[in-house]
């Protein structure tokens, strides 16, 4: 697909996969599911046939440029851009989609999170090319899949009317926030709400120009930097104007008050998809086996009787007996034992040792 070029931020410190996921070293950069591919490397492989190695465009952090680079060395290098400090989603997604447009006017941008698990690759492409087509008719469109089941941990998103432009596409009626779990019974129940992915496309003058309305000081930094790329002062203008722009998320930013104004489509999809939040969701991509236990790193390492759940190892013998929907993960600093339905929590944990000044386990 020539005009469409593909986005990922690749961010955030993944609090909630701690001890394994780290500020340094982030789930993004990590093989959590035994493919011996990072998810980065993952997300890169099922956009790659999509858009080609010149059209993956990835934004990260400084600190994190450099492993970016190694895990993905098809990739050159002018295609990574190091973001100083994380300002969440919009401004990260923003500079990408106006250095994109001064490449190709006629650019078609699509966001992809670094650290997402997709099964299916085929209906995702399809779902990519059906959004490229809605979006090329002037919509910001996103992919929402199909609930299976009344998931608190995600947000929705509201369909409307069907849209002629793609087989699957509708309009939005409004992004909802992660509910409670009756309320999320009440969706499913409806038939009209799909998860919010954060898979978004868009043509990226449309982007911009939404940003411009909606988000204006915002808007008036991104293309301050993206207007000295070229030059000399690149960085020095990127270090001055970067901390002003405004944190936000591309959510709060452009796609809901988009879709309170008719300019969102969706594509309704129906592959298969986790953002690999916590170790539940580590634990249901993992293939259990028989004793439904879930293994991350050498099983050789792991003794399990009568017992399930997820255990990530990295080299030290871990022995379990007797214990059920257990969560333990081994690393040479620390080592974390809960279960999978208290995965949510374990972010409380990060800040635990980071109000103890512990900032090594960070």
């Amino acid at each position: 697909m020539p005009s469409l070029h593909a986005i990922i931020p690749a961010g955030g410190a993944g609090t909630r996969l701690w001890p394994v996921s780290r500020a340094g070293h982030p789930k993004f950069l990590l093989d959590l599911t035994g493919s011996g591919r990072s998810l980065l490397q993952q997300t890169y492989d099922r956009l790659v046939p999509l858009v080609g190695t010149a059209g993956v465009n990835v934004i990260t952090g400084a600190r994190h440029r450099d492993a970016v680079v190694a895990q993905l060395p098809d990739l050159p290098g002018d295609q990574v851009v190091a973001e100083p400090a994380p300002r969440d989603s919009m401004p990260a997604i923003g500079l990408m989609a106006a250095l994109i447009r001064r490449r190709d006017p006629d650019a078609l941008v699509a966001s992809f999170a670094a650290d997402h698990l997709i099964r299916g690759e085929d209906r995702f492409q399809d779902a990519v090319r059906q959004a490229a087509d809605v979006a090329r008719e002037g919509f910001v469109t996103t992919i929402g899949l199909r609930p299976t089941s009344p998931s608190t941990a995600y947000g929705y998103i509201e369909a409307g009317d069907a849209l002629t432009a793609a087989p699957d596409a509708a309009t939005v009626l409004r992004f909802v926030e992660k509910p409670e779990v009756d309320l999320a019974r009440e969706y499913l129940r409806a038939g009209t709400f799909r998860w919010n992915a954060g898979m978004f496309v868009s043509r990226a003058d449309v982007m911009l120009d939404h940003l411009r309305r909606e988000q204006p000081r915002l808007h008036a930094g991104i293309e301050e930097i993206a207007a000295a790329w070229g030059d000399s002062d690149r960085d020095a203008v990127l270090e001055r104007t970067w901390p002003t722009l405004t944190k936000i998320a591309i959510d709060h930013a452009l796609a809901e008050p988009v879709a309170a104004a008719g300019g969102v489509a969706m594509v309704r999809a129906d592959f298969g998809w986790s953002d690999i939040g916590d170790f539940a969701a580590v634990s249901g991509a993992v293939h259990a086996g028989e004793t439904d236990l879930g293994i991350v790193g050498d099983p050789r390492d792991v003794a399990a009787i009568d017992s399930s759940g997820i255990v990530v190892t990295s080299g030290r013998a871990v022995s379990l007996l007797g214990v059920d929907d257990i969560v333990v993960v081994d690393t040479p600093d620390a080592l974390l034992v809960t279960t999978r339905a208290r995965a949510q929590q374990v972010k409380e944990l990060v800040d635990h040792w980071r109000d103890a000044g512990r900032e090594d386990l960070l």
